[in-house]
């Protein structure tokens, strides 16, 4: 009988002794499973001091409420409690707490799974590198030809003529350019309008407005465009990869490119002028190239016999 009380004191302490807490409860459990805390950070791959606080319910001290939710699914799965019920607990918990006010709506559902910061920095660095690449292309694609380029541009198309064709008169003669390989080009009017901005792909043409003031070029690549004009092929725009900017391409410009200079007149090879003979010498004055000389007969002197005898 004396046992009794002490019985009953037990008895009624049993209900007390059982963990009322979700970190109480994963507490219970690892420790029923003879884990220690280490071993359940390398099962779950969470910090051991993360792991602590989630065993006493410190969420202030986890980065943010979706991580102490998600660090205690993943304890709940390492020591076989029932993730859904834990999780549920912790959100209450969360919210009945001074962390309620900053509930974020996004929750991983395993922590484990978010890709280490190592990986994170080499995505970054390759990004940085694709970033530095395209602007440093961009920049030498953009790079306006030089004053020596500029003055080889303006020299080639007076060498470059074909003698003994006329130029054409530009009106009505459609400017078309035609992609022989895949080529960026710019095309814009004397106010800066594009008229064409973009990718020409292989085999595509672009004909140039017949109302376009001024027309421009701007590409990179000038070998891989085929410009006509009224369908003949005018020469190449440029040296090969090498950018040409502000180049005009107006059907005047282009057909002055291949222009001819002007044929002048065939002159006639010089006559020798022909040799007068003067009238005091006894000339008639008659031009000797257009009538022969003619000898003139010696004076004759009559004889005493009749006969005429001629003298010196």
């Amino acid at each position: 009988m004396a046992d009794e009380p002490e019985l009953e004191t037990g008895a009624e302490s049993a209900p007390e002794a059982q963990p009322s807490t979700p970190g109480a409860k994963l507490r219970a459990a690892r420790e029923a499973q003879g884990l220690s805390i280490q071993d359940v950070a390398t099962r779950t791959r969470i910090a051991q001091r993360q792991l602590e606080a989630v065993e006493r319910d410190d969420y202030a001290a986890l980065p943010g409420i979706p991580y102490a939710v998600g660090f205690a699914r993943a304890y709940a799965r390492a020591v076989d409690l029932d993730e859904v019920a834990i999780a549920a607990e912790v959100r209450h918990g969360v919210h009945n707490s001074d962390m309620g006010a900053r509930y974020e709506a996004f929750e991983p559902v395993d922590p484990a799974r978010v890709p280490p910061r190592r990986l994170a920095w080499v995505v970054l660095a390759i990004v940085i590198v694709l970033i530095a690449g395209y602007t440093i292309w961009r920049t030498q694609l953009m790079t306006p030809p030089t004053g020596e380029e500029i003055a080889q541009e303006q020299a080639q198309p007076a060498a470059e003529r074909t003698p003994g064709v006329a130029p054409v008169a530009p009106a009505a003669q459609p400017v078309v350019f035609t992609a022989v390989d895949d080529v960026w080009l710019r095309i814009y009017d004397e106010a800066g309008e594009r008229l064409k901005d973009g990718l020409l792909k292989k085999g595509e043409s672009f004909t140039l407005p017949s109302a376009a003031k001024g027309p421009m070029i701007l590409t990179g690549r000038p070998q891989a465009l085929s410009v006509t004009v009224g369908g003949k092929p005018i020469a190449p725009l440029g040296a090969a990869d090498r950018t040409i900017a502000d180049v005009p391409v107006s059907a005047e410009a282009l057909l002055a490119r291949g222009a001819a200079p002007a044929a002048g007149p065939a002159v006639a090879p010089a006559r020798p002028a022909p040799r007068r003979t003067g009238a005091g010498q006894g000339g008639t004055g008659r031009s000797e190239a257009s009538s022969p000389a003619v000898p003139t007969p010696a004076p004759v002197a009559p004889v005493g016999d009749g006969t005429a005898a001629p003298q010196p």
